[in-house]
């Protein structure tokens, strides 16, 4: 990447401060672009779900690995639970979302509390492992919540093979006007749900998967506590992706937390951060991390730059790191600032293999915790900060009360913030499509096929406040 006219600015830049050029191009279609990373993470598209506790549960993970992506379960959650979360992610469907499913004996209320957990907006009513109804929200709609879910479901089902490709799919549900259906094996057996948004982004998307074919998944731990024990159970696990996370991991309880972890048989790449400079890039790498988490201050839950002071813009925190990275064999993910497709596609101009998104996906079907409606009915979810006073108490749950109220009166972060879903874009997939078609038309615009040709061929320019505002689109006329 290099600035307009070589002019190098010296003050340090936000993403909103900076675009990109177009240059001359000879990549005719998005669909040309390549996104695959090579950082060692597996994924095809450039996106982490970040290891917060309101963005990265089972739900994330399995469903933003079949479009490519990995989500990093956070470290507040027990081992032993996370261990079980591995598991069940490497025997989830490569293609088929998993169905919501309940007993014909269920009430309406049941089905109406986890119809919001999925993106596919229907629950499978199963009797013996075999589907025998659809329940929708429409089909609730009005019926007494104890109803069960026997009366008001659809006994006209359409099912689709197991093994069907994604074509196939999509044209079969298309040509009989079904929005979904079951996917059963031989045996009328329940394996699946596919849609035809779903059977669309598959012939899309190449899901995250590891050397065995299964989903890729990673997980955070921190840095206090028996490190090693933690990494151990997690390795054992089958994890694909550890992560060493502190909001400042440029300190010595880091660099000697990532040595311990080195001195294990560590298969799979090492995460470690979060750092600012160059400086922090190379004590981390020289320790044993082979990627680089690069934000200090930039998220939206985030109180550190107006408590402390501290912190760094983010595009310039990214620019400076890879390029430290790059010259140390290693890379880096940007971690946090991201408010919009261009974000993503900045991030990855200035160098990063890999952006973090965290707030964002809150708002989602995906995210863990459920769904709630304000007082005008808009669909919300919680967030918060993993420094916030919230966090805290839920990680020093082990801790005594005394201690636990010591350590809650410093927290950084917001405790609690209304993630409100998108009506039009409610499902992690939604948001995906959005950012990868940015970032495709963005390498486009650039002349790339590749992120490695983007970060070579990318032109950026600094701008003032009203270029940013003049980039908006305008939704009514002015």
């Amino acid at each position: 990447m290099r600035f307009l006219h070589d002019r190098v600015p010296d003050e340090d830049l936000t993403y909103s401060d900076v675009y990109m050029v177009p240059r001359r191009s000879a990549v005719a279609s998005r669909l040309d672009v390549d996104l695959s990373t090579s950082d060692g993470s597996g994924t095809t598209i450039p996106v982490i779900a970040s290891n917060m506790t309101a963005v990265s549960g089972r739900r994330m993970a399995e469903t933003i690995a079949r479009c490519g992506g990995i989500a990093v379960i956070p470290q507040d959650i027990p081992v032993d639970v996370v261990t079980d979360v591995i598991g069940w992610i490497k025997r989830r469907h490569t293609m088929y979302d998993t169905p919501l499913r309940m007993e014909p004996t269920g009430t309406v209320g049941e089905a109406l509390d986890l119809l919001p957990k999925r993106a596919h907006g229907a629950v499978v009513v199963v009797d013996d492992g075999r589907a025998v109804g659809i329940a929708t929200e429409a089909d609730c709609d009005g019926v007494d919540r104890f109803t069960q879910v026997r009366s008001v479901m659809s006994t006209d089902l359409f099912t689709l093979p197991d093994g069907i490709g994604a074509e196939d799919a999509f044209n079969r549900l298309h040509g009989g006007g079904h929005r979904l259906a079951p996917v059963v094996d031989r045996d009328g057996q329940i394996v699946g749900v596919l849609t035809r948004q779903r059977a669309l982004r598959a012939s899309l998307y190449a899901p995250t998967l590891d050397s065995a074919g299964r989903l890729r998944i990673g997980a955070a731990i921190g840095i206090s506590g028996d490190v090693v024990s933690k990494a151990e159970a997690l390795l054992d696990a089958g994890v694909d992706l550890l992560v060493l996370d502190t909001a400042h991991g440029h300190q010595e309880r880091m660099l000697d937390a990532l040595r311990a972890v080195r001195k294990l048989d560590v298969s799979v790449p090492v995460a470690a951060g979060n750092v600012t400079t160059a400086d922090g890039v190379s004590d981390l790498v020289e320790a044993g991390a082979d990627i680089v988490k690069v934000g200090v201050g930039p998220g939206a839950m985030c109180t550190t730059r107006m408590m402390t002071g501290v912190g760094r813009p983010q595009f310039s925190s990214v620019l400076e790191c890879a390029a430290r990275a790059r010259e140390l064999g290693c890379h880096i993910w940007a971690d946090g600032g991201v408010r919009h497709p261009r974000d993503v596609a900045l991030a990855l101009a200035a160098g990063a293999s890999n952006v973090m998104i965290g707030s964002w996906f809150a708002g989602t079907y995906e995210s863990p915790g459920d769904a709630r409606r304000d007082s005008d009915g808009r669909l919300y979810k919680e967030s918060f900060g993993m420094a916030s006073a919230r966090a805290v108490q839920a990680r020093t749950a082990d801790d005594t009360p005394f201690e636990r109220a010591r350590k809650g009166l410093f927290g950084e972060g917001i405790s609690r913030a209304r993630m409100y879903l998108d009506p039009e874009r409610p499902s992690v997939e939604d948001v995906l499509d959005e950012i990868v078609a940015g970032v495709r038309s963005a390498c486009t615009y650039a002349g790339a096929s590749t992120l490695q040709e983007f970060h070579e061929h990318a032109v950026v320019g600094v701008q003032t406040a009203a270029g940013f505002t003049e980039g908006m689109p305008v939704p009514t006329s002015w």
